[in-house]
């Protein structure tokens, strides 16, 4: 006698069910454990004493307003004493209470002189915000040695030199929070921006070692890495070899909506992630997608980056010389292709 379709089956023709019954469950225990642990480290920046360099101009004074929204307490540096009395004019106008001092990142000193300034006036230092940069902009052959020490001094030994001045209170106090604002070029190096990419390379490894290092101690530090932001920066940058065609590709690509995004959406997103203690945050969904890539098939995207690098501008020009961004105009930068990007250069004191 045959046996019906449905008795022919052995309790063993249902493992691989099981199997994906209890991956589901793994996998909803998990993220159930991870909205669980996010709710516990959710933090409050009201109140609170939050360190931004670089927060004169660009993303800085952004995030500034943004942590200024959450009630936080500012304390910001620069270089430029004149860009921070215009940023502490621009604060105060939207009620934060802000201090704002002069320093040079790259001098060790400094860096311990502004933290033990900020901390006299506040009491103490929550939240420190790792934010200058600098930028040179040219072929590789138009790069020297200098502008690798520079982009290392700036982008690897100063966020160091402060996150080693804030750390002592808060790994004491067993609380705080770390932004290292790196790059997607700290991911993926990109044509025309050695210096610059190696650099935050070097940021990337420190923060995501930092960031398990020091989650014992309750201080979380996220790494961020943004692609292009409409922050008017390209007009502070510095732009090598055939200055004026490398602005006018950098200055569009950064302007324009579907290669870029905008620095008030991006600053949300980043204090968002510190808030829940996410280790990193990479924007916008462009720049996942190439991290992502990169990750998965690095030989294609070497290729890729081949070709783009023959795209962009030959050598020549003004060589390893290098002038600013506000000095590199062309014919098509300032241009409707750029409009978005000089309007963010008005809102964030970059002119």
């Amino acid at each position: 006698m045959q046996l019906p379709m449905r008795m022919r089956y052995s309790r063993r023709d249902n493992r691989p069910a099981v199997g994906w019954v209890l991956a589901a469950a793994a996998a909803g225990g998990l993220l159930g454990a991870r909205t669980a642990l996010r709710a516990r480290r959710r933090y409050d920046f009201r109140g609170k004493v939050v360190v931004i360099t670089g927060g004169s101009r660009g993303l800085g004074l952004v995030l500034a307003r943004m942590f200024a929204a959450e009630g936080a307490r500012l304390a910001l540096c620069a270089r430029d004493p004149a860009e921070l009395e215009r940023a502490h004019t621009d604060l105060v106008a939207r009620g934060a209470e802000v201090v704002g001092l002069p320093c040079d990142l790259t001098e060790r000193s400094q860096v311990e002189g502004f933290i033990h300034a900020v901390r006299g006036h506040y009491g103490r230092i929550d939240v420190l915000v790792n934010n200058a940069g600098s930028i040179a902009v040219g072929p590789m052959t138009a790069m020297t040695v200098s502008d690798y020490d520079e982009a290392m001094r700036i982008h690897f030994w100063a966020p160091l030199y402060a996150m080693l001045a804030v750390l002592p209170e808060m790994r004491q106090r067993r609380e705080g929070r770390i932004i290292n604002v790196s790059s997607v070029g700290g991911k993926v190096s990109m044509p025309h921006l050695l210096p610059y990419c190696a650099s935050k390379f070097a940021l990337t490894g420190l923060s995501q070692g930092a960031h398990a290092a020091l989650m014992k101690d309750n201080v979380l530090v996220t790494t961020v890495c943004p692609g292009l932001m409409r922050t008017g920066s390209p007009r502070n940058a510095f732009f090598k070899g055939r200055h004026r065609a490398e602005y006018t590709w950098f200055s569009i690509s950064d302007a324009l909506p579907v290669l870029s995004m905008g620095a008030a959406r991006a600053a949300r997103r980043i204090v968002a992630a510190s808030r829940r203690g996410d280790a990193e945050v990479i924007l916008p969904a462009l720049a996942k997608v190439w991290v992502t890539g990169h990750a998965l098939a690095p030989g294609v995207t070497a290729e890729l980056l081949g070709f783009l690098d023959r795209a962009l501008p030959a050598p020549g020009g003004i060589g390893s010389k290098r002038e600013r961004g506000a000095k590199s105009q062309s014919s098509l930068s300032p241009s409707p292709l750029t409009l978005l990007g000089d309007s963010a250069a008005l809102r964030n004191n970059e002119i």
